[in-house]
């Protein structure tokens, strides 16, 4: 393998200079023994591989009986409580990545309990729904394409934290998987020095991000930062904190609000689980039942056959059409497949997943999925070079504004280009309890278009809560699971690890130097060099014809030969 100068500059200067986001000492960043045979189950049977991936699962309620029966969760909730209840603010959820979705899930599910319930509500009850509100990384395009590269910079947290008004009366609540997201702690940063009541939740052990992390010494040391540490081990697929990570945040963040709320609104008090854990092992028990087992198995294989004989699948949803969503946009960065694709877009490939929902156009789909408009950043060159941000952004800034997400059309339109000279295309229903009645035959016009059709539904019961947090947790566990056993099932993962992995930030950058430092048995150094040199390959190429692969998979490939 030829390594230029040029990449071995690039690899000097991040081994030197960019030490914050070497983080291999993570144990969300390393491999978990009990699903070290992930790659082998999968190729024994699916139904083996999906029992390995749902081991890490398991890890959960081990750490948050405690976290539940503990002061600073019982913190949490009391502020919630005086937050809503008081003259002003906001309960203010940030996050970055799978954690800035889980936000905006997070205030969804909140206004979509008045919403579901207004007829049991008064004027003043129905107010509170605007009490809740989320920062996503990068604003809320971000839901529809990842913008990860914002998450190295501190201070556009700050900025979008001032543009919400974050401050005095609010409850803010930073959530990072690993505990380091910059952007995550410049909007916490900004929320303790305008006097917000201030949470700060990861999943790493917080003595050692202290050691070895100053931005997170920083915030963990801070008197005013109460810190809700959810470490529950590594993850099911290494580096993937899109799984354990965020789903016991979900779960802290969920089982507090709905706390809070039947605090405030007593009267439904009687709606919640007595035993919080007790409820998610339940919901575990039903996806570990031959039942909920098989119909996961049975997915996974049907999607692998579409994707390899080149077909696309849409899935048609409305009740927890943002947990589907976020599954779907989280697939592309994390195994290197096409992102979703905008009708502007017309020479990007299609995404392999698509997203529709029958019952609305695509605008007003936004605002229903949501229970609020979009909130999305207007970026200017500007704004990437005061940033200092690479000049590729100060040169085409990122287009993440409304007008932008709105191409993305995720309303009941026709959708020819998911379907004219596809091999296999597939309408895949969601069907969860409590559907709009209107949703069947919205789903029958639809998915009439499509030659094949598919229904997913749950082979189990799923308890019911104000604001349906277990219904919200069974859909992210259940396609945590599809989507990762299908790319792990379609040769996506080594191991245990995620083998396609993009270089699109520097916490993976460091991730793919790592990764080829353990397939191909290289020291930290020279794996740079390699991925370096193979990210230079790859853009030295055409991938119009073709999908471009991961500098990991590169790397190796040249470095045999």
């Amino acid at each position: 393998m030829v390594i230029s100068e040029t990449a071995r500059a690039k690899a000097r200067d991040f081994i030197d200079n960019e030490k914050q986001f070497q983080l291999g000492f993570l144990p969300t960043e390393q491999s978990n023994p009990i699903t070290a045979t992930l790659e082998e189950d999968f190729q024994r049977s699916t139904l083996a591989g999906v029992q390995c991936l749902q081991r890490g699962d398991r890890q959960i309620p081990i750490t948050m009986r405690h976290v539940f029966a503990g002061r600073r969760f019982a913190k949490l909730v009391d502020s919630i409580v005086e937050t809503v209840t008081g003259p002003k603010g906001r309960v203010v959820f940030s996050g970055c990545g799978a954690t800035g979705r889980l936000s905006i899930l997070l205030e969804s599910m909140w206004r979509d309990f008045f919403h579901r319930r207004a007829a049991e509500l008064s004027s003043e009850e129905k107010a509170l729904a605007d009490r809740v509100a989320s920062i996503m990384t990068g604003g809320d395009f971000a839901l529809i394409r990842s913008v990860e590269f914002f998450e190295d910079y501190a201070e556009g947290g700050r900025r979008q934290a001032a543009a919400l008004d974050v401050g005095e009366g609010d409850t803010f609540v930073a959530i990072t998987e690993g505990g380091e997201t910059s952007s995550v702690l410049g909007t916490l940063k900004y929320a303790v020095e305008h006097g917000a009541k201030c949470f700060l939740v990861f999943n790493n052990p917080a003595d050692l991000l202290r050691a070895h992390l100053a931005r997170c010494r920083e915030a963990i040391d801070n008197p005013k930062v109460t810190v809700i540490d959810l470490y529950c081990g590594s993850m099911s697929v290494a580096g993937s904190t899109r799984m354990q990570a965020t789903s016991s945040e979900q779960l802290l963040g969920s089982c507090a609000l709905e706390a809070a709320l039947c605090r405030v609104l007593p009267r439904f008090a009687t709606e919640t689980a007595s035993d919080y854990t007790t409820a998610f092992e339940g919901l575990l028990a039903g996806l570990e039942s031959p039942e909920g087992r098989a119909m996961i198995a049975g997915q996974i294989e049907f999607e692998k056959g579409v994707y390899e004989a080149r077909g696309l699948v849409t899935y048609l949803a409305d009740t927890c059409m943002l947990d589907l969503f976020t599954d779907n946009t989280e697939r592309a960065p994390t195994f290197m497949i096409p992102p979703l694709r905008s009708y502007r877009e017309k020479d990007r490939s299609q995404s392999w997943a698509f997203v529709k929902n029958p019952l609305h156009a695509t605008e007003a789909c936004w605002t229903e999925m949501l229970r609020r408009h979009p909130r999305c950043l207007e970026f200017t060159s500007e704004d990437a070079r005061s940033l200092g941000m690479p000049q590729s952004f100060i040169d085409n800034p990122p287009p993440i504004k409304y007008s932008d997400l709105i191409t993305y059309m995720i309303g009941n339109e026709p959708a020819p280009e998911r379907l004219d000279g596809c091999p296999r295309a597939v309408a895949v229903v969601l069907n969860v309890p409590g559907a709009n009645a209107a949703f069947s035959g919205a789903t029958a016009r639809l998915a009439a278009d499509w030659p094949e059709r598919r229904d997913f539904t749950f082979a189990f019961p799923i308890a019911d809560s104000p604001l349906e947090i277990w219904k919200h947790l069974a859909v992210k566990l259940a396609f945590n699971c599809l989507s990762t056993g299908t790319m792990a099932s379609m040769g996506r993962i080594a191991g245990n690890w995620m083998s396609w992995v993009s270089m699109s930030n520097k916490k993976l950058i460091d991730r793919c130097i790592r990764l080829l430092s353990e397939l191909g048995h290289l020291g930290y150094e020279e794996s740079a060099q390699r991925i370096f040199a193979a990210e230079e390959w790859i853009a030295s190429q055409d991938w119009s014809k073709g999908e471009e692969p991961s500098p990991v998979q590169v790397a190796l490939r040249m470095s045999r030969t």
